[in-house]
């Protein structure tokens, strides 16, 4: 694999994904910003917290229901009462972990496999339980104000959260990076932004996801994924087989993956066997 760069879809060398957080009535306004510019992201949820009152900041299940399902935006995790999972005994953190993912289940009719800690909240103990509950990729609220894809996927940081100072600068940086002529330079970049809608309702201030999404969404050159999306995609990347001469290509998984190999930019579909 040490020959082999990953690409996303239709060998794009750049995706964006976005995270955000405790299912707040603003995710309306999110996501229409979001669908005009084509992005796509998470909502993590807290289901033990939805509103009773149809007129509270926070969105009542049914309304949940009616915003995130048939879109096509992600729903994932984020304890059931949003407690800090650091803080409290092993029993409680499975039981938020496990009662909210398996609400969501049944509410959506998906499975759900990723999360974001609350409050950002966690340690080594902490990630044990989540594989225990069956959660395969987790964000964290650390910033990196890099593009690289995750190698830890339940410690996953972001690029940075939507109020960092440096929000357009990474973006400006990110969209003007070039393809470079040595070809191991290009390797797949990842912008990943995080946030809760409210803050933007609170400080008054939309015109920062506006004008971010106006500026990064609707481009050619950048697949627009949700963080589920992510995950599985590098997963099927990471299960590729290569003949021992390194000719060949076997991908077992049922998403095609697309690579440049030795420079070479090739197509694997799902249970194929290319020459390459």
């Amino acid at each position: 694999m040490r020959r082999t760069l990953m690409r996303w879809k239709d060998f794009k060398v750049k995706a964006v994904t976005l995270s955000y957080d405790d299912g707040v009535v603003f995710d309306k306004r999110l996501i229409e910003i979001m669908d005009a510019n084509g992005l796509k992201g998470t909502f993590n949820l807290n289901s033990g917290l939805y509103a009773q009152d149809e007129n509270a900041r926070r969105l009542t299940a049914d309304s949940a229901t009616a915003l995130y399902k048939n879109t096509p935006h992600e729903v994932a995790v984020h304890g059931f009462k949003h407690l800090s999972l650091a803080e409290v005994d092993e029993g409680m953190m499975s039981y938020e972990i496990a009662t909210d993912r398996q609400n969501l289940e049944t509410q959506f009719g998906k499975i759900i496999k990723g999360m974001a800690y609350a409050n950002g909240s966690f340690d080594d103990k902490v990630v044990e339980v989540l594989k225990r509950c069956g959660i395969s990729y987790a964000r964290t609220t650390q910033a990196t104000h890099a593009f690289d894809v995750p190698e830890e996927w339940l410690k996953m940081p972001a690029t940075c959260h939507h109020a960092d100072p440096r929000l357009m600068e990474l973006a400006e940086q990110f969209i003007e990076s070039k393809p470079r002529s040595y070809v191991w330079a290009n390797r797949p970049m990842l912008f990943y932004l995080w946030g809760h809608s409210y803050e933007f309702n609170d400080s008054n201030n939309w015109e920062i996801i506006q004008e971010f999404a106006e500026y990064v969404g609707n481009r050619d050159d950048i697949w627009y994924a949700t963080n589920g999306e992510i995950y599985d995609y590098v997963q099927a990347f990471d299960r590729l087989q290569f003949s021992a001469d390194g000719t060949k290509v076997y991908n077992p998984s049922v998403i095609g993956v697309y690579i440049s190999y030795l420079g070479k930019d090739s197509y694997i579909p799902a249970g194929a066997t290319v020459n390459i």
